[in-house]
């Protein structure tokens, strides 16, 4: 059974960018600025909508905001968006080419992982986000967004740099787990990791969806239905989920 939460009536009919910007302003506003969905609307300094190019052929997904994040209303702006901004000006785009957004809107009070509940209540603003910008290509960072998006319960440690085909409110896309920057910023040797599942990324964007699993099946695929056109290391990745906040930025938890 496809998810249809928050994805009904999906733009495939607009092809002009004024159109998809307006679109998905009126959306924000109509639905999320104010959104009431589940208690961290009593928490929050303000909701964190996503930023970037409402055409982009490319969405990242985060998990939630963090304290930078809830304060200035756009997502990654502390240490892991200056890293995400690295990574994508490592091949050849800059955050205002793509559409960054996350699981959750608004900031879990000390930056603890979102929980069950609040990702139930947020995630009909994502897919209907997706349904709004048509990416050809969702890169997943981290767990959250990852098990998220894919329906499935596979790790990030066990997936990322596989591709995969999917749909979502009839949309077929490519969805791609990558490493939260995050991850490395607490452990630098994953850094490398990451800067070699981004360089994977502007293929990916030109290449044909095969045929979609349909996102919300009962019964997922196996984990080697991800696919990748390059030799990637698949074995599992020890480390720890509850590292260290560092005490200048805090950040989320629970990334790998």
């Amino acid at each position: 059974m496809e998810r249809a939460s928050g994805c009904e009536g999906t733009l495939s009919d607009m092809d002009d960018a004024p159109a998809r910007a307006a679109a998905l302003n009126d959306y924000h506003a109509a639905e999320v600025v104010d959104c009431v969905r589940c208690p961290l609307a009593q928490t929050r300094t303000q909701v964190v909508l996503g930023s970037g190019d409402p055409n982009a052929d490319v969405l990242f997904v985060g998990e939630a905001p963090g304290y930078h994040e809830d304060k200035h209303g756009v997502p990654f702006v502390g240490a892991a968006g200056k890293l995400l901004d690295k990574l994508l000006g490592g091949i050849g785009l800059t955050r205002e080419q793509v559409f960054v957004a996350n699981v959750l809107k608004c900031r879990p009070p000390g930056n603890r992982d979102p929980l069950a509940a609040e990702i139930e209540a947020c995630e009909g603003h994502l897919f209907r986000q997706v349904g709004i910008i048509q990416p050809k290509l969702i890169c997943t960072l981290g767990n959250f967004a990852t098990k998220l998006i894919s329906g499935r319960p596979d790790g990030i440690s066990r997936v990322h740099g596989n591709e995969l085909p999917i749909a979502i409110g009839g949309h077929k896309l490519l969805l791609y787990p990558l490493y939260h920057p995050a991850a490395a910023l607490y452990m630098p040797s994953m850094l490398a990791t990451l800067e070699a599942d981004f360089a994977r990324i502007p293929g990916l964007i030109g290449a044909a969806a095969p045929t979609p699993i349909v996102v919300g099946d009962a019964a997922p695929p196996p984990t080697d239905a991800f696919r990748s056109s390059a030799d990637v290391d698949r074995s599992e990745v020890a480390v720890v989920a509850a590292a260290r906040e560092p005490a200048a930025e805090p950040q989320q938890l629970g990334l790998f």
